[in-house]
Parts: C-alpha cells; structure tokens; sequence
C-alpha cells in the first residue's frame, strides 16, 4: 500500500491544488494499487519517514507565516524522509517554503533551507499560461499549467524542474522553472499540474511505488485521450508540440 501524506491541507489549497492528490490517488486506484491519505494538520506530531508521497500545495504569504514555525519543527525528520527517496511534489508556496526564504516587500518568511534556492517579491505578478519542458525517464515531456505568483525564485545549487517554452517560470528571466532535487519535484505551476500532466503523475507513482518496495510496471490508461488532453493545454500556453507530449 502506498502512503500519501497531505501537508496543511487546511492552509495550503490555492487553485484547486488539491486536484493533484486527487489525480495521483485516482491513477493509483483504476490500476488496483492500494493507497492511504493521511492528512498532516498544524500542530499534529508527523512522521515523514513512514510516506512514500507528500502533496505540499500553494498558500499565500499570510497562510506560509502561519505555518512556518510548525514545520521548522519537523524540519530534521522531512530532510531526513527526502535524503532516504520520499517522493514530494510542493506548488507554489509549497515550493518556496522549501527554500532559504521569502523575501516580502515588508519582512522575511524563513524557509527550511532543505533545497538551495531563494525568493523575493517582484514588482508585479506573473500570471498566464506556462509551459515547461522536463526530463522524465531520459526523455524530454512538455507540460503545461498555470502560473500567478509574485515570488520570484532564483535557483543555487539545485537543478531547475525544466525548462520554460512559454511564460514565467521561477523569475521570467532565467527560463527556468520549479526546481528538483533526488525524487523532490518543485512548480509554479496550478491547473492542477497532475491532471493537466498525466505522464508526470504516472512518473511520480512509479517513484512512490519505488520507494515503497512494490516497483512494477504501471498499465496505460487512455494514452489517446490524455494525449490530447495534454496537447490543448499546451496550445493554450502557446506551444505546439508534434507527436506524443
């Protein structure tokens, strides 16, 4: 049984990015694969460890506020979790709080430090259609979400997620996007991203399925209408791609 750990769903749900728990429990359950959501709620002990997958959504930065000295506590047993192979997929604020911190216009939002990056307020937002190009399995896969963020993050010693075709991405100037680090995969992207992406939440099951000693080979569902699927939302970031995405 894989077990599915959603942070703070309470504080960290912009969007509809609960739709990527969603998706990835969904995929599981029409292959048969058996799986757990526990939802890890402010103030509440959490064992990271004992995950295979951590849904971390979007927030504003009043909600990263609230939530950052809870999670400082949890701080050793995550980077822990992370260094031994948990799967984490963190959107947006989720993202950022992954970071050194968030730089505000009026103060500092200290992150966990767990991932070399940092972010700061830009002087407008950057909102659209965003797609991105990444590397899943050796091979590039485009795929396309929606961005609104003002943060702006500038990436250290971490490999960016991909590597923008249309839109933001992490600052608008670097042309990258998100970050990655071992089986932690950081976005801006909204839409939701795994419904949008079913290749990406696919990749993200094998990894959980990894993690959780059940390694198997997952059972294509509707490749034509996905295909598609995927194909219209990258149209509407503005980026055509021939053959499969």
């Amino acid at each position: 049984m894989l077990v599915v750990g959603h942070l703070y769903p309470e504080l960290l749900n912009l969007y509809g990015d609960r739709g990527n728990l969603i998706a990835f429990v969904r995929r599981c359950a029409w292959r048969g694969i058996p799986v757990t959501v526990r939802e890890l709620v402010l103030g509440a002990p959490v064992d990271f460890g004992a995950l295979d997958f951590l849904f971390i959504g979007g927030g504003s930065d009043r909600e990263q506020g609230i939530l950052i000295e809870d999670l400082h506590r949890h701080r050793d047993s995550l980077c822990e979790a992370i260094e031994g192979g948990l799967v984490v997929l963190a959107i947006c604020g989720g993202y950022q709080v992954l970071g050194h911190y968030y730089q505000t216009p009026d103060r500092v939002i200290p992150g966990l430090g767990l991932l070399d990056f940092y972010t700061q307020a830009g002087p407008k937002r950057l909102i659209g259609n965003c797609a991105v190009e990444i590397e899943l399995d050796g091979r590039p896969v485009s795929v396309a979400g929606f961005e609104n963020h003002s943060g702006q993050t500038f990436l250290g010693r971490v490999q960016p997620l991909g590597r923008v075709l249309a839109g933001f991405g992490n600052n608008g100037v670097d042309g990258t996007e998100g970050a990655r680090y071992k089986n932690v995969f950081c976005s801006y992207l909204h839409g939701p991203l795994l419904p949008k992406n079913p290749c990406l939440t696919d990749h993200l099951i094998s990894l959980a399925l990894k993690r959780a000693g059940m390694e198997m080979p997952l059972v294509a569902l509707d490749d034509h209408l996905e295909e598609r699927a995927v194909a219209a939302a990258l149209k509407r970031a503005g980026v055509t791609v021939s053959g499969k995405t």
